[in-house]
């Protein structure tokens, strides 16, 4: 007699187990371990003396700290939608291409951080850059992108923005799923490709994209470490210190443990708000179009 395999909701927890298992060893307690130190003074070095909140208090008078702030909300103010608009029109695309554009689509995504921001860092190096080169070829910009501030945020958007995969691949298959009668009975009505897109897809798909704008605005968080660790360094004038930077700088180049900890959940409960916000305005959306 054969064991009765799992079903409903017994499944679903054993296929959830091992990242459940993962995020708890990997995610919640370093988080712990990040909020204990956020409340001492730490430099690795000498063992921890609490201080309380000092650290949070200090965070309010530095302004380097705000400006970093700052610029991790202008970044995801930018990249977010950017990606999103970028990743939909894709997906709607080539929903019924074949499989190579698709891949082609996906390709950067796969590609570690370092060896992408050093790929970019290359492209639009103002002296040698291919990309350099070609903008002051055709006379359209002097290639110094990185030398300016809005030129350095508008580099490390642009190479998020390609960046897409994941966010593709679920709205690929969101669309997919979409019933086609819907658009046969639009095609026999005489809807044209805009009424089609404004009537049918996006409100169905809408749901899809606050989830993924929630899902990009946590990683537009956090990303942005590496690109501006590689190729600007924070610069010019502090532009493209964000808040992953920051507190690396802090903790280990610093090796003020603690302070960075405290920024750390700062960061950490700034996205809670950002995404418990976001999803929010959808709710409302939903509960108004069911009204």
């Amino acid at each position: 007699m054969t064991a009765r395999a799992p079903r409903g909701r017994e499944a679903m927890l054993w296929l959830a187990a091992p990242f459940v298992v993962a995020a708890v060893l990997l995610v919640g307690l370093p988080a712990l371990l990040a909020l204990g130190l956020a409340f001492t003074d730490y430099d690795a070095l000498s063992a921890p003396r609490f201080v309380g909140v000092a650290h949070f208090l200090r965070l309010w008078d530095d302004p380097l700290f705000w400006t970093a702030l700052g610029n991790s909300l202008l970044f995801a103010a930018l990249a977010v939608p950017l990606r999103l608009v970028a990743a939909m029109g894709l997906a709607l695309l080539l929903h019924k291409r074949a499989g190579v554009a698709r891949s082609a689509v996906f390709l950067p995504t796969v590609v570690p951080d370092l060896a992408y921001a050093l790929l970019w860092l290359w492209l639009l190096n103002p002296l040698y850059g291919p990309l350099a080169l070609v903008l002051k070829t055709t006379g359209l910009a002097d290639g110094g992108w990185l030398l300016t501030p809005w030129g350095a945020r508008g580099a490390l958007v642009a190479l998020t923005v390609f960046q897409l995969g994941e966010v593709f691949v679920v709205l690929l298959a969101a669309r997919r799923e979409l019933p086609q009668e819907l658009y046969e009975l639009c095609e026999l009505e005489g809807g044209g490709a805009l009424t089609v897109f404004r009537k049918v897809t996006l409100p169905l798909m809408a749901p899809t994209l606050g989830l993924l704008a929630a899902r990009d605005v946590m990683k537009s968080l956090q990303t942005t470490f590496v690109p501006a660790l590689v190729i600007t360094q924070g610069g010019p004038r502090y532009a493209t210190t964000f808040l992953p930077l920051y507190i690396y700088q802090n903790g280990f180049e610093y090796l003020r443990i603690g302070y960075a900890s405290a920024m750390t959940w700062v960061m950490f409960l700034v996205t809670v708000a950002m995404v418990a916000a976001q999803l929010w305005v959808l709710r409302g959306w939903r509960t108004s179009r069911e009204a």
